[in-house]
């Protein structure tokens, strides 16, 4: 099972918990973009559908723009069907009125149809990019789990998150992950809770880390 990394806007830089993966998780691989500055959604789609096509039961591990490039994915693909989950980590809202956010622009609306496959998203109490709430009813809406980090930033460099331990413990719920007849209700890990109704769809380990208090944005 190959783990995908997902940048977002700008790309994931030195000391990103991202960069550390790929270089620490045997069969990582981060899908490069062809311009991290100008995003375009048409051209950063056709990037991903390549490597999820040329991968085996991918796992996503998006982080801030690229969530909702895996919602496009999943709305507008057929290499969808090949993911085996996604970890969906401090999704940005591209749809609020920011400064800069123009050049985002060709990935709004966001998409909020179920996704296809299972999905955990990561949220912070303190990001600059997405409300909480927000990120919770993105995450209803998905069909996915909800992961509260508390005051956590934009869960990256600036925030203090170096290689995030926690967000492999994450991530391997995905790997274990069944087909949904065989998903039985499960209780979410340490610090998370569902989002609304959302039905759990992921069988927990047998024991999950609770993660370490990471300092938040000045």
């Amino acid at each position: 099972m190959t783990t995908l990394l997902l940048p977002g806007y700008r790309g994931s830089g030195e000391g990103h918990w991202q960069r550390l993966w790929l270089e620490q998780e045997p069969g990582a691989r981060m899908v490069v973009q062809d311009d991290w500055d100008r995003p375009r959604l048409a051209a950063w789609l056709t990037r991903l559908e390549s490597a999820v096509a040329r991968a085996e039961g991918p796992v996503l591990v998006a982080h801030s723009l690229a969530c909702m490039l895996v919602a496009h994915l999943a709305l507008r693909s057929v290499t969808a069907r090949r993911v085996a989950g996604a970890l969906l980590v401090a999704p940005a809202d591209i749809e609020a009125r920011r400064p800069g956010l123009a050049e985002l622009a060709s990935f709004a609306p966001i998409p909020r149809d179920r996704l296809p496959f299972p999905a955990i998203v990561v949220a912070s109490r303190n990001d600059p990019y997405m409300t909480f709430e927000r990120a919770a009813s993105l995450a209803d809406g998905w069909g996915a789990d909800l992961v509260d980090l508390g005051e956590a930033g934009h869960i990256n460099v600036d925030s203090g998150h170096g290689p995030w331990p926690y967000g492999h413990d994450l991530a391997r719920l995905l790997r274990r992950a069944r087909p949904e007849a065989d998903r039985r209700p499960w209780q979410p890990p340490s610090r998370s809770r569902p989002a609304g109704a959302a039905s759990p769809r992921l069988d927990p380990p047998s024991r999950i880390p609770t993660p370490s208090p990471f300092p938040a944005l000045p």
